[in-house]
């Protein structure tokens, strides 16, 4: 090859990538793929257990088109710490799970930590139906098979979101016993005793392959007397001893209480409220509170009322750690991102562990130091202060499962 030729082949080469590299910056991809190719070498290991922040187990569950909120809920709770485990129902599509999981495979620090999986083969969920808590007690399973890291396990669904960051939740949590069950709790039933319990109901859920609503027998049935009925919220913070306790099941409690709850309506409702306030081991582990922000109508309906703009500074001030329940793409969780989560739209929620520079282009969490270090937000405060008054005295009769 002549000199000239050379000179010409050289040049265009410099033209070349240069163009390539132009294209790169523009559309922000070189720097998400580097930061992908390097650090899956070079993360920092996650440490778990005394001394180390504590870690969270979530279940994200949604049904027919919900895999786009689920995916911007799981990237507003994002951790490397956490496991995060995603479900969509039988009434969604096999394609909207394997778009579920194309989402979550886009993301750099996702596939570097490998923490989230999506369930492959759905459960069936009927709303008033024991499915739900069937699903729900399969998603524990699964998180303790997968993850031996993880401290409590937070169940959310499609229409949920945070208030605070993942940093701020382990910072509060830190200065707590891990032994803690964070439930809503009551033994005074009122009308859920003659509606809820009493009543002998089937979930067709358990044995169809359609989804149908639940039936009821023509008569009922006495309240029990081996054990006593708790009822409260279905959406928890529960413990990992407690679980282990309900799964692995070395007393038979959580299993006599399951095969009752399994004809009960909402067992969701009362199966994990009566399991730990009838164990003398986990009684006494119990706060009183889900730790959520909802508002509910008066007299209260089945399902809260749908937030948005106008509920925004109730919900920030609250010391809640999460809200519910949202329509999809409401204003005001692009409100939560911008104010709270400082989180950009198609990124996660940046903590302590994010080392790279946040600009239009570069995700500040495509690259990442020591992910067990926290940093709080302005939030902290809130959530901190609600979590103390809960502590004040766990031995009070609002704490006790009474």
């Amino acid at each position: 090859m002549g000199a000239e030729k050379k000179w010409l082949y050289a040049l265009f080469c410099a033209a070349f990538v240069s163009f390539l590299i132009f294209l790169s910056s523009i559309s922000g991809f070189s720097s998400s793929y580097y930061a992908f190719s390097l650090h899956r070498r070079f993360a920092t290991p996650v440490h778990h257990g005394p001394g180390h922040p504590p870690a969270f187990g979530y279940y994200i569950s949604g049904g027919r088109d919900d895999s786009d909120r689920i995916f911007r809920l799981l990237l507003a709770v994002y951790h490397p710490r956490n496991r995060y485990l995603l479900h969509i129902g039988v009434d969604g599509s096999e394609e909207e799970r394997q778009k579920l999981g194309m989402l979550v495979k886009s993301v750099p620090v996702i596939q570097a930590f490998g923490n989230v999986d999506v369930v492959g083969k759905p459960d069936p969920v009927t709303y008033m139906g024991s499915t739900n808590i069937a699903a729900m007690l399969r998603a524990v399973a699964i998180l303790l098979k997968m993850d031996g890291g993880w401290d409590w396990f937070v169940n959310l669904s499609a229409s949920d979101y945070p208030l605070i960051t993942q940093d701020d939740l382990s910072h509060v949590l830190s200065s707590v016993s891990r032994d803690l069950n964070f439930i809503d709790h009551t033994s005074d039933l009122g009308w859920k005793e003659g509606q809820r319990i009493k009543p002998i109901v089937v979930d067709p859920g358990l044995y169809l392959a359609r989804k149908t609503q639940i039936f009821y027998a023509t008569e009922k049935r006495p309240m029990p007397e081996a054990f006593q009925v708790f009822t409260g919220s279905p959406w928890v913070i529960l413990s990992r001893p407690f679980l282990e306790f309900c799964v692995f099941g070395w007393d038979n409690l959580p299993r006599t209480l399951l095969m009752y709850f399994t004809n009960a309506v909402l067992s969701q409702e009362v199966y994990f409220h009566s399991v730990v306030c009838n164990s003398p081991e986990f009684k006494n582990t119990t706060v009183n509170s889900d730790m959520r922000y909802m508002v509910w109508d008066n007299p209260p309906k089945m399902e809260p009322l749908f937030l948005n703009t106008s509920d925004y500074d109730l919900m920030a001030q609250s010391g809640a750690a999460f809200a519910r329940q949202f329509n999809k793409d409401e204003t005001v969780l692009d409100m939560i991102d911008q104010n709270i989560l400082k989180r950009s739209h198609n990124r996660v929620t940046p903590g302590a562990w994010c080392t790279g520079r946040k600009s239009w282009r570069m995700d500040p969490c495509s690259r990442w130091g020591d992910v067990n270090v926290l940093k709080p937000g302005p939030q902290v405060k809130n959530l901190g202060d609600s979590v103390q008054r809960l502590l004040q005295d766990l031995s009070s009769q609002s704490n006790q499962c009474r």
